[in-house]
């Protein structure tokens, strides 16, 4: 029998209609994507708008120079795909060059850590072969946002504070667009960031001029950032700027406008797995996605339906089945162009059932690895020293009601004809590299991913994709597209996924019901991100997991942390099940929200 929620308050209402959802982080550009929907665009179509707006209203989360996976289906085609928007190292990212620099880790803010910036080829690539509309409407409102301004929200304004200082003496770029009049922003102020509006606008004009056609307008477009004025003003900046990073010294970049020409967005198909009625897909191990996977083949050997959610059995046995996922992450995930990750053996019964046996009542302190013949990697584990990572490294935290060492963004959309949508997109954060002034946004940071050791699955190499933390998510239910769900959190990701799904498969919640339920994640294993340590045992547990869980799992060996009441994930999901549409959006942050009719 169904676990039943005791507690039918939810936060907001799960959202049901038949006509469309959209479901985001932020209220504005759920409200955009919804408009689109309106107006007789498809989900692609609000898609790319959607996104393009969170560039603008959550700068500290996501940016023109970031990086993107998207995971969808088109009712048109009868399947689920990817498309990979995961800009590759530039052909000067080379071991030897950073060695050269006296770096042992790629730096986790300033040039040396872009990657070709992947989200504009890949949401027109979208737009192309899946939407309806033009790069003019699709453009529109996030030019109006930027141009006219909008209520910034409380924690950009929190970030731009934990980088004043660095903005002021080192990122002059930075100060002149996110410390307006030289102070940092108040929390609802208008916020205005007219460079960024006229760089898109003007992509609007060079598109605009390639005629009648869609297909022209939007290739013209493309050619305008990969080749045209982005690409010179990209190349322009890392070949003159000397720019302060997080190792203490300034380095020139290694992007040029030529990475930029020579690369463009693909389609693939999702890797997925089989879970009962479901079939949840996921990216390749380009990025971690297939850890969620990984979890599912191993939970499938427990039996959890009747298990309370926020009962110390249930928590750590997802647990202590992440962590053996997440060392295989590290072990043998990497970029498939590159290296063969035999996700085959993985995600196979026999290696599972064997790797389940290593699963006691007992919190494992271990990084455990599968073994592989002829794969597969060893990371050498760093402990933290002093603290957590400086200011403006790593991924961004969601600070004050989410307290994490990774966020960006997401959003789910599903329409009146049953096209589905899941993205998110990061990379490009205002805190993560200086502002080129012509366009008014920074450059991303994904390249601290790669190791700076020859011979693992991750480490550095030219035209090769960093193991993204990125990682959107599309269920299958009976053979039919059912959920897309997803969040944002970096390392965590992959587990307030799982925990979400776990709960709306096997304790019978709604979807704001598994998002507003009580959350958890370990620390246990490598971060992503700069300066790359991990704490062994931690299991971070927000406040309202029952006291008497929390006793039990630090019987059973966990180092648990409790956080604030709502600390953990910003989750959002949408679903199809016709007629009918629903989706749900996270109370944490207070920015995310769903709609739909």
């Amino acid at each position: 029998m169904n676990f039943v929620n005791p507690n039918a308050f939810t936060t907001r209402p799960e959202i049901v209609g038949t006509f469309g959802v959209v479901t985001s982080t932020h209220w504005i550009a759920t409200a955009v994507g919804m408009s689109i929907l309106e107006k007789g665009g498809n989900a692609f179509d609000a898609a790319v708008a959607t996104a393009f707006t969170l560039q603008v209203v959550e700068p500290h989360l996501c940016g023109p120079g970031g990086d993107v996976p998207i995971i969808l289906h088109d009712v048109r085609r009868g399947r689920p795909e990817v498309i990979c928007g995961q800009g590759p190292a530039p052909a000067g990212a080379t071991i030897a060059h950073y060695r050269a620099q006296g770096l042992d880790m790629v730096p986790g803010t300033g040039l040396l850590a872009a990657c070709i910036p992947g989200t504009f080829d890949a949401w027109m690539l979208l737009l192309r072969d899946y939407g309806t509309l033009r790069p003019a409407d699709v453009l529109a409102p996030a030019i109006a946002y930027a141009r006219d301004g909008h209520p910034i929200v409380e924690r950009a304004c929190a970030t731009i504070a934990t980088v004043r200082q660095q903005f002021e003496t080192h990122w002059k770029t930075s100060a002149a667009v996110f410390l307006p009049g030289g102070d940092v922003p108040k929390p609802g102020s208008l916020f205005r960031n007219p460079a960024l509006a006229d760089a898109y606008s003007r992509i609007v004009r060079e598109a605009d001029s390639a005629g009648g056609s869609r297909d022209a307008q939007i290739e013209r477009a493309r050619h305008s950032w990969s080749q045209g004025f982005v690409a010179e003003a990209i190349d322009r900046f890392c070949r003159t700027q000397d720019v302060m990073d997080v190792s203490g010294r300034p380095h020139k970049g290694v992007l040029t406008g030529d990475d930029m020409a020579r690369w463009q967005a693909t389609v693939e198909a999702p890797l997925t797995y089989r879970y009962g009625r479901y079939t949840v897909c996921k990216t390749g191990p380009w990025g971690q996605g297939p850890a969620m996977l990984q979890q599912l083949a191993l939970l499938k050997g427990f039996d959890l339906d009747g298990l309370d959610p926020t009962s110390a059995q249930f928590i750590h046995l997802q647990i202590e089945c992440a962590k053996l996922a997440y060392a295989d992450r590290e072990a043998f995930y990497g970029d498939p162009a590159f290296v063969e990750v035999p996700m085959a053996t993985l995600l196979s019964d026999a290696y599972n059932a064997e790797r389940r046996t290593l699963i006691t009542d007992q919190a494992s302190r271990e990084l455990r690895p599968g073994r592989i013949d002829g794969f597969g990697g060893v990371v050498t584990l760093r402990r933290p020293e002093g603290g957590r990572a400086a200011a403006g490294a790593g991924e961004p935290t969601v600070g004050r009601l989410g307290q994490v060492s990774g966020d960006t963004v997401h959003f789910d959309i599903v329409d009146r004809d049953g096209n589905m949508v899941s993205a998110t997109p990061s990379g490009g954060w205002l805190q993560s590299s200086p502002v080129i002034p012509e366009l008014g946004f920074p450059l991303g940071t994904r390249a601290q991913m790669f190791w700076l050791e020859e011979g693992l699955p991750g480490s550095l190499a030219p035209g090769k994709r960093p193991r993204t933390t990125l990682t959107p998510t599309l269920a299958l239910r009976d053979e039919q597209p059912y959920l897309a769900w997803g969040s944002p959190g970096g390392d965590q990701q992959d587990q307030w996924i799982t925990q979400f799904f776990l709960r709306h498969v096997h304790c019978g919640m709604n979807l704001q019901e598994a998002i507003d339920a009580p959350a958890w994640h370990s620390e246990h294993f490598p971060s992503s991100f700069w300066p790359r340590t991990a704490r062994p045992g931690v299991l971070v547990v927000e406040n309202r997991v029952p006291s008497a869980t929390v006793a039990e799992l630090r019987r059973r060996g966990h180092e648990v942390e409790v956080g604030e009441d709502w600390s953990e994930g910003r989750l959002t999901a949408a679903s199809r099940a016709d007629p009918w549409r629903r989706a749900a959006a996270n109370p944490r942050g207070m920015q995310g929200y769903a709609a739909g009719r």
